[in-house]
């Protein structure tokens, strides 16, 4: 199996084949069509296995449409935060810009933890209303970071219809409660223990493909437009600070 059998495009493909990454992990093969197909999901996976990668390319297809995607991101820290940024701008790099200044159909991107979304809410800085796909990037740190009453009123902001993707490391009493809030008949995959050394020896090689994410390239790109198919997505994240290549957490 490789990444265009998942149906990704050419342009996503290629742009993650550069980067030192040819095979999908386990999570990648189950997650990327599902995601494609607008499904609901809910995952369940160790550190490492790759999915952060798994929904990214799959966002990275569906904004290039220019279909008015409206896509929020929520994860555990500011740094995740970053590090999804710029996986975002790298991978993005060879679809083409169209040049054209008309913003009809064009996507958005809110990437932040609970807390800080909150507070450009607050501010006034951010429009959730019109979100129509939420990723809840690990769900269990969230809680871990005492986020989760702020993640509940973010919640409540967000149009009832939409696609729903929430990842957590383990299954969690604490959080089912907002999980059947958030998720509508999931479609649930799991990466078992069985897996974990899989999930490991891919660790190690994103790892690596990881330094070309944040050289000199990704920094500029992030840097000059953060750019989708000729738009430019409201990057929302550290109050508009950039990555630094010190802040690389984990998968």
């Amino acid at each position: 199996m490789n990444f265009l059998d998942l149906g990704l495009s050419e342009h996503t493909v290629k742009a993650v084949n550069e980067s030192g990454i040819i095979t999908p992990t386990t999570i990648q093969n189950d997650v990327i069509p599902a995601i494609l197909a607008g499904k609901d999901i809910f995952t369940i996976a160790p550190r490492g296995c790759g999915k952060t990668m798994s929904y990214v390319l799959p966002l990275i297809d569906m904004i290039s449409r220019n279909n008015s995607t409206n896509i929020l991101i929520m994860t555990a820290d500011n740094a995740k935060s970053v590090f999804i940024s710029d996986t975002l701008a790298l991978l993005n790099r060879f679809h083409q810009e169209t040049g054209n200044d008309n913003h009809e159909g064009e996507s958005d991107v809110i990437i932040g933890s609970p807390d800080l979304l909150m507070e450009l809410v607050e501010e006034q800085r951010i429009d959730l209303s019109k979100v129509n796909v939420l990723v809840v990037d690990d769900i269990n740190q969230i809680k871990k970071n005492k986020q989760i009453p702020n993640m509940e009123k973010v919640l409540e902001m967000l149009p009832a219809d939409k696609q729903n993707i929430v990842y957590t490391t383990r299954r969690s009493r604490e959080t089912q409660d907002i999980l059947d809030k958030i998720l509508k008949s999931p479609q649930e995959i799991k990466v078992d223990k069985a897996k974990e050394d899989e999930a490991q020896s891919q660790s190690k090689k994103q790892s690596k493909a990881r330094r070309v994410e944040f050289d000199a390239e990704a920094q500029a790109l992030a840097q000059k437009y953060n750019s989708f198919n000729g738009h430019v997505p409201n990057f929302l994240l550290i109050k508009g600070n950039l990555a630094h290549n010190d802040e690389q957490p984990a998968n």
